[in-house]
Formats: C-alpha cells, sequence, structure tokens
C-alpha cells in the first residue's frame, strides 16, 4: 500500500475568520506562500490559478468546495515545474475548525498523489515551511526567512515513520496466529504478514540492517509453521549469514541458530541440525528476562 497523501494538523492562535482570510487574500499569501496568490478569489465549481510573485504561472484546478470560513478544497494541477506539469491533478483540503474563542485548528490533506511521485515528493516537507509561515505571520506579524535548505533531514518522513509503524504492526500481529489451530486459511494469513512486515521496514524510518535479519527469521518460521521446510531453510540460511555478517551477539544470534537447527531438521538433515542447536544454546545471553526467554524457546529441540 502505498502513501498517496499527506496530512498535517496546527493550531494558530487567531479567530477563525482571519485565518480563512490568509488563505484567499493575496495581500497574505504572497508574505507565506512562496509569493503565489490567487488570480481572483476562489468560487465553488469554478477553475482557479496561482502566479508566482514575478507573475509566473503557479497552480491552477478546480475550487470543488467553498465553505467560508470553515473548508476549501481544490484540485492542484503544478505549473512551475516541467516534469510535475505532467502529472495528474492531485487534491488539497483546508479545514478550519474553531478551538476557543481565539484559536483555530487547522486541517490540510493534500491527497490523490498515486500518479504523481515528483509532486508527493515536492509538497512533502514544504507544506510545512508553508504552514509554519501561516502560523507565524498571523500570530506576529512577521514573515519567516525563505527556506534555504540548510534544514534537509530535520523534519521528519512522514512515510518511513508510516512503514516503520505497519512494520512493527505486522511484525507483532503474526505472534497473534503462531498460537493457533494449524489451518491453511492461518498459514497463509502468517506468511502474508511476515512478507508485509519485511516490505514495511524496508522502507521505515530509522531502519537498521537489524530489522532485516529479524524479519527473514520470522519468515523462515511463519513458512516452517506452513509446511514448507524448503523455502524455510532458504530464509533461515539468510537471516545466519546476515546476523554473521551484522556480527549481532546474544538474543539475535542465539535465534537465528535456532532457527537454521530447525529448519535443517526439517529438511532431514538431523546431523547439521543437532551442531546448530548445540550451537545456539551455547551463545551467551546478557540478560535475566531474555535468558528465560531464549530457555524456554529451546527448551523443545529440533
Amino acid at each position: 500500500m502505498a502513501v498517496t497523501r499527506h496530512q498535517y494538523r496546527i493550531f494558530i492562535k487567531a479567530p477563525i475568520e482571519h485565518v480563512w482570510n490568509a488563505l484567499i487574500d493575496p495581500a497574505f499569501t504572497r508574505r507565506y506562500f512562496h509569493g503565489t496568490s490567487f488570480t481572483s478569489p476562489p468560487v465553488q465549481g469554478r477553475p482557479y490559478s496561482t502566479t508566482l510573485a514575478n507573475g509566473a504561472p503557479a497552480v491552477d484546478g478546480t475550487i470543488e468546495v467553498c465553505e467560508p470560513p470553515f473548508r476549501l478544497v481544490q484540485t492542484w494541477h503544478v505549473l512551475y515545474d516541467a516534469a510535475m506539469e505532467q502529472e495528474p491533478a492531485s487534491r488539497v483540503e483546508w479545514t478550519l475548525v474553531p478551538a476557543g474563542p481565539v484559536l483555530t485548528r487547522v486541517d490540510v490533506v493534500h491527497g490523490d498523489l498515486a500518479l504523481s511521485p515528483l509532486t508527493w515528493a515536492h509538497v512533502k516537507d514544504g507544506w510545512v515551511w508553508i504552514l509554519d509561515g501561516l502560523k507565524t505571520l498571523l500570530e506576529t506579524g512577521e514573515e519567516l526567512p525563505a527556506p534555504t535548505g540548510d534544514d534537509d533531514g530535520v523534519i521528519d518522513d512522514a512515510a518511513g515513520e508510516w512503514h516503520r509503524a505497519q512494520g512493527i504492526e505486522c511484525n507483532n500481529s503474526i505472534w497473534e496466529l503462531v498460537g493457533a489451530d494449524a489451518s491453511p486459511a492461518r498459514d497463509e494469513e502468517l506468511l502474508r504478514r511476515a512478507y508485509a512486515s519485511l516490505y514495511h521496514w524496508q522502507r521505515a524510518a530509522r531502519r537498521q540492517p537489524v530489522n532485516e535479519a529479524r524479519g527473514l527469521y520470522m519468515l523462515a518460521k511463519v513458512l516452517l509453521l506452513g509446511g514448507q521446510p524448503e523455502r524455510a531453510l532458504h530464509y533461515a540460511e539468510q537471516c545466519l549469514q546476515q546476523t554473521t555478517a551484522l556480527g549481532l551477539v546474544d538474543f539475535d544470534l542465539a535465534y537465528a541458530h535456532e532457527m537454521h537447527a530447525r529448519a535443517l531438521k526439517a529438511n532431514g538433515r538431523d546431523a547439521e541440525a543437532a551442531v546448530e542447536w548445540a550451537t545456539a544454546k551455547a551463545v551467551p545471553i546478557a540478560g535475566a528476562e531474555d535468558l528465560a526467554i531464549v530457555e524456554a524457546d529451546m527448551a523443545v529441540g529440533p
């Protein structure tokens, strides 16, 4: 599942009418929206366009919803970049909600970006600066300095964080089914969750090589549970190779050998399995809690 939209929320210390006016009045938008402004006031159901400070085209589209001072929905077709201009229009939704006498909650969703990867990447962090500029202007009367690129990497990777959350969710959900009664449906679901976990971890923010090794372990485990010993051995060997190459120790190393032993046993390679099993049980485990878990998992041999 691709991330096809960006979503943002800020609170601005200003009445909702002031915030709405700042969204459509060129005198405001030129000061925080990269010098752009509407060429004419937005009207629901009508085409619109915006221009840069030098008069060059910026964006065009259709105003789908215009409900002052609460909601503005517009299709979004980039004109300021030749490559992005070739991509289909996306959609930007502004929602304003009073959060107090002089406080407004602003939600922005830029969606329908599945077929517009260049636009997706370009606007992802751009909206953060625009919304910060809007907030600063309305609360202080001052403009933010023009972005210089010096902050690259400071803003969180929204897509990467989403993938990280999904990777954790998929991995944890596997354990819900491991102890369930064996059935073709359970085995298929286990396999789907294991592959999904690996997919998301490959794209996750702050991922480490150890996440790949642990994902390979889990894939070997569910394949073994599902009666696919040859495929299980393939991923068990990959897990052990990566674990060794990374210099991982403690429970990561113990479990890599444990899974390799079980996969070897399932493929009828008993002598090799016995060696791997002994190696797994000989790995030093530092933490008492981790040691108890490892010993419980290895109480029954391969």
